[in-house]
């Protein structure tokens, strides 16, 4: 047996690193042993119901203990005792001396017996756990809001992505990410159907509720192959304690699994990325905020990151959420990738120096050397650190596999796209970038399909109507593409119903050719008018570019295209691969500007 110097927790032979504190763990009795027994005796001294078998070291090697815990009926032998041989058993306390003699065949029996024991219990561990095979998979699920208070909901949100968070440190657990299990959220909790859905052996659900600074947090973890709970446990505690709470459970989770765990494994879950409460509670506030993917929530989301950073400035998880942040914001809005990349940048590099194994921190600085810096090389090479870090991380491979297709690698593109889709089946922006892929690398039947699971999963007649339309496009199938479209644009509520109307009148007249440049017309007209309304906001030179290329005008298109460079837009990844600027692709202008943003050939 082992124990923390630290905190005094017990821990198994196999572990070496305490969970709570990370403290190295120790050889060693638990119990302080009397001079009566020292030797090696069985003593009753810690109750009638408990029964301590001690062993005694040679000279050199660590003590150990392996404790049986008896009732009147079982006895219960804990993971990683063993009741080793021995040459003799002796130093009996007073109530329990006999001569050697007549203590040699109760003794055998003894040993006997708990040979017996151990046999049995390997085989009641093989039918109750064993027999279904062992659990490598998990999904912790959304702990249920009991307050019915949305301003509470960060803590039942928070809880369990930390707990799922600390879990993915593990590289032989595959454990479903927040983005799959949070569709789950709100909705009655059927274990095997949720199990089922998400390809997992077992499922962890909690209720949390919230009265003033007391917590109450009820947690349970069932093997959804045979409904049977594996562990289940209430915690009632101070918010101040959520942080130490959420490292219990995941202590426990790993024990109940019965995993096991590396050296590096176990270091990864005893790493702190902080001790401060506080600073905790608002980092669970700004990834909150952060995975509701929108420019206002994104604001608020800075607002709670940084506040965290300014109670530990050594949090690096704080700073990585800040530089995921602001390095989405220019997707997510008519904002300036001057302006919040360079402080993407900044935050993803600080998060490094406080802790270079961090994977998301890895991911969010190659987004930003690849859509802002234009450099693919630097890129590569973090995506594929993050990767190694954590092979588990969905989104790195996500991005890395866009990466992919934007340089031409598209049967590794896809690769890495169905890697993030087996990862995260159910994340919005994975399903939509793996429909893309496939269809880039001209695996249109593919496209079609994924795209079909996609509506299924999150239902939008715009999205599910454009992405058919961009492939039928790809595919020269211009009937089927022009219908597509315009059912995409009829889902659009921006879009007037009388560019319906001239857009089909186009196509009836003049063909795809015309179907093109009407809309890019319509385009231009959308987009001058929404500057006229706010000569001062922000437009993205390459929504101009895109615009113009529909219409086909060519000067137009690459005048444009130099001022999106001249921004950094995030648009001229796709030069090479996006079909949108094949009219202009032979002009030595192009050319030269693909060679500017850096594409490998």
């Amino acid at each position: 047996m082992k124990k923390c110097p630290q905190c005094g927790r017990d821990y198994d032979n196999t572990m070496m690193f305490c969970l709570d504190d990370g403290a190295e763990l120790l050889y060693g009795p638990a119990l302080s042993v009397p001079p009566a027994v020292a030797g090696g005796a069985l003593s009753s001294d810690e109750g009638p119901e408990t029964a301590i078998l001690h062993s005694t070291a040679a000279p050199g090697e660590a003590p150990t203990r392996a404790l049986i815990h008896t009732t009147e009926q079982t006895a219960v032998l804990p993971r990683g005792a063993e009741a080793e041989p021995r040459e003799s058993l002796g130093g009996l306390s007073e109530k329990q001396s006999f001569s050697a003699n007549r203590a040699a065949k109760p003794l055998i029996a003894a040993v006997a017996a708990v040979v017996l024991f151990i046999g049995a219990f390997a085989g009641y561990r093989y039918f109750s756990i064993g027999g279904s095979g062992a659990i490598n998979s998990i999904a912790v699920m959304p702990f249920e809001n009991r307050n019915s208070d949305a301003d509470t909901d960060y803590l039942s949100d928070g809880l369990a992505e930390s707990v799922i968070f600390r879990l993915t440190q593990i590289p032989d657990l595959k454990v479903s990410p927040t983005s799959s299990v949070m569709r789950y959220k709100g909705a009655s909790t059927d274990v095997a159907k949720i199990a089922s859905e998400l390809g997992v052996d077992a499922v962890m659900t909690g209720r949390l509720t919230k009265r003033g600074d007391n917590l109450n947090i009820t947690v349970e973890l069932v093997d959804a192959r045979t409904n049977k709970s594996l562990w289940g446990e209430q915690y009632e505690r101070k918010l101040s304690e959520l942080l130490t709470t959420q490292r219990e459970m995941v202590a426990e989770i790993v024990s109940k699994l019965q995993l096991k765990l590396s050296g590096e494994s176990e270091q990864k879950l005893a790493k702190k990325y902080t001790d401060n409460s506080e600073a905790y509670q608002l980092y669970l506030q700004g990834r909150f905020h952060w995975n509701k993917r929108t420019a206002a929530e994104f604001e608020k989301a800075v607002v709670f990151f940084k506040q965290a950073i300014e109670k530990d400035p050594n949090y690096a998880l704080a700073h990585s959420g800040l530089a995921d942040t602001y390095g989405l914001f220019p997707r997510y809005g008519d904002f300036r990738p001057k302006e919040y990349m360079p402080q993407a940048k900044a935050a993803a590099l600080k998060a490094l120096e406080l802790d270079p194994n961090l994977a998301e921190a890895h991911t969010s600085l190659a987004q930003i050397t690849l859509f802002y810096e234009y450099d693919f090389t630097g890129a590569e090479k973090s995506f594929k650190r993050a990767i190694e870090l954590d092979p588990n991380y969905a989104t790195a491979h996500q991005w890395y596999g866009l990466l992919l297709t934007y340089i031409g690698k598209n049967d590794e593109s896809v690769r890495e796209a169905k890697k993030a889709f087996e990862l995260d089946p159910f994340s919005l922006r994975i399903n939509a970038d793996l429909a893309t892929s496939l269809a880039v690398a001209n695996r249109f039947d593919e496209a079609l399909l994924q795209n079909k699971k996609l509506n299924a999963l999150f239902p939008d007649e715009r999205r599910f109507r454009g992405i058919n339309g961009n492939i039928y496009t790809a595919q020269g199938k211009y009937d089927q593409a022009v219908d597509e479209l315009l059912l995409s644009l009829t889902a659009d509520k921006d879009f007037k119903p009388e560019n319906i109307t001239r857009m089909k009148e186009a196509y009836g007249k003049n063909g795809w050719d015309g179907f093109q440049r009407m809309y890019g017309e319509i385009l231009l007209e959308e987009l001058n008018t929404k500057q006229a309304k706010d000569p001062n906001g922000y437009i993205s030179a390459g929504e101009f570019a895109n615009a113009y290329a529909w219409g086909k005008n060519k000067e137009k298109t690459i005048e444009y295209l130099n001022k999106a460079y001249d921004e950094r837009d995030r648009r001229m990844m796709n030069l090479k691969a996006d079909k949108t600027w094949d009219f202009v692709r032979d002009d030595p202008r192009f050319k030269e500007l693909v060679k500017r943003v850096g594409i490998p050939e």
